[in-house]
């Protein structure tokens, strides 16, 4: 833990933690999030991306989150991790010639 979160739970109330583990809290300006794991802000979901850039007044809940047929669950960024997508490469035919400047 450091120093800042340290403060941060020490000034500030807490509000609630998500599905990643990530805890939320709040003073009478500012809103804050300690992170769980490695600090990436691409694992605060969407509820709660609201709740900290102050577009909702309320605080996520469970209950809150509809879900719809067609909706996928939320991911954090997975780039750099081994499920992250990897390109295939095809091979070309031989009776392929690239087009080329006159």
């Amino acid at each position: 833990m450091c120093v800042s979160s340290f403060f941060i739970r020490l000034f500030s109330k807490y509000a609630g933690k998500d599905k990643f583990g990530n805890k939320y809290y709040y003073s009478k300006k500012r809103r804050f999030v300690v992170y769980k794991g490695i600090k990436e802000p691409s694992k605060v979901p969407p509820l709660w991306h609201a709740w900290l850039h102050f577009l909702s007044d309320k605080v996520p809940s469970h209950e809150d989150l509809e879900v719809y047929t067609w909706q996928k669950e939320y991911i954090p960024n997975v780039t750099g991790t081994s499920s992250a997508h990897h390109m295939t490469r095809k091979i070309i035919s031989s009776d392929y010639q690239s087009w080329k400047p006159n």
